[in-house]
């Protein structure tokens, strides 16, 4: 596989424009370097918050339905410092959780121009992509298939800006070339590539649940490739494909869940406030009316968001069955070809079964606010 294919086919989704880093703490992609993606000691620069009080300090005591909206913000706020591929969003995600403010440091944290968002600017800057390609490629090149491409990249990432940055444009190249060469001239570890593991990348470039993963598998296929195409797409396109595949799941998911919770949060404290101004309301019907019409805004943005999250859980179960049944085969496969994806596939199944649970939680937590607002229609309708 040629750095045509990783630089401009993964390109598409990020691996040096917009890339982002497989995560450093926690998630399953990364290999032993969470010292690198540790939280600082310097707090994430946070919008202004939209709630004075969220937390009560003036003697109001939260409604239960928002004490439950603030208490899922934190679990998720906890499930970005540990599996965001950004390591910047991970370490802005742990200083909001170790803040001295409380729950209006998370409640800033999701807010539009708050903490979250402004990880996300930083971790788009040339040297955060820079050092997360640098990441990627040591996480997904094994030093049995590609020794010169992981120890560079482990280089790089011990060194300064501008290594990473020339490993990036030059040093990868060059490596991957050194690995390849070594391979073709040396007998013991030259890999066959039978017609079985040729039609079986073909089945992932037609059905694979990733795209990433298609879009290599084509690669090794296309018109003129040769068998060391298909070996590197065992050897590391595969597992490259994986983590980019992952990490686009993940990403999506966040940003996705960051806005619903800033808008489930708003919308209780509104329809909190509405259903305590129907006492002593000069027109109760019509207080009651406000109220009700609050509290349907807090169901009908629940039942969206659970409707979403199941599609979720269901996209995170085909994944993990797919790599369970790839761990599966690599098992049972005495050839060196099928060896070199077993970690991936474990890993990846692995991931992607922590995926799915997180998804089923949340689909329960948005099931219940869901019901929980619908009770406050019921009991405005008066």
């Amino acid at each position: 596989m040629s750095r045509q294919w990783w630089g401009a086919r993964a390109l598409g989704v990020g691996v040096l424009a917009g890339g982002i880093a497989v995560a450093g703490v926690g998630p399953a992609w990364a290999d032993a370097r969470a010292a690198a993606f540790a939280p600082s000691s310097v707090a994430a620069t946070g919008a202004p918050s939209a709630f004075a009080d969220p937390a009560g300090a003036n003697g109001q005591a939260l409604s239960p339905e928002l004490a439950a909206a603030i208490e899922e913000a934190r679990r998720q706020v906890t499930s970005m410092a540990k599996t965001h591929p950004a390591a910047e969003v991970r370490t802005s995600a742990w200083n909001a959780l170790r803040s001295s403010r409380g729950d209006e440091a998370l409640i800033e944290w999701f807010a539009p121009g708050g903490g979250f968002d402004y990880a996300k600017q930083r971790a788009r800057e040339t040297r955060a992509r820079n050092k997360a390609f640098c990441e990627r490629v040591a996480a997904t090149h094994t030093a049995g298939f590609s020794p010169e491409v992981r120890a560079a990249a482990t280089r790089a990432l011990k060194g300064s800006a501008a290594e990473q940055a020339a490993f990036v444009k030059t040093g990868y190249a060059d490596a991957q070339q050194r690995d390849r060469t070594a391979r073709e001239s040396g007998e013991r570890q030259r890999l066959e590539v039978e017609a079985r593991g040729r039609d079986f990348v073909r089945d992932r470039a037609d059905q694979d649940p990733g795209e990433q993963v298609r879009v290599a598998a084509r690669w090794a296929l296309r018109p003129g490739a040769a068998d060391t195409d298909v070996a590197e797409f065992f050897g590391y396109g595969w597992a490259t494909g994986a983590v980019l595949d992952l990490e686009a799941y993940r990403t999506q998911v966040a940003d996705a869940e960051a806005v619903r919770h800033h808008t489930l949060t708003r919308l209780v404290r509104e329809a909190t406030d509405a259903e305590a101004a129907v006492r002593g309301a000069a027109d109760a019907a019509k207080a009651r009316a406000e109220a009700e019409r609050a509290w349907k805004a807090v169901s009908d943005h629940s039942g969206e968001a659970r409707r979403a999250w199941l599609a979720e859980q269901a996209a995170a179960t085909a994944q993990a069955e797919h790599w369970q049944a790839v761990v599966a085969l690599s098992r049972d496969s005495a050839r060196e070809l099928w060896k070199t994806i077993s970690a991936t596939a474990e890993t990846g199944q692995g991931a992607w079964a922590g995926e799915q649970t997180r998804a089923q939680e949340a689909a329960a937590f948005w099931q219940t606010m869901y019901d929980r607002a619908r009770d406050g229609e019921n009991r405005t309708r008066g």
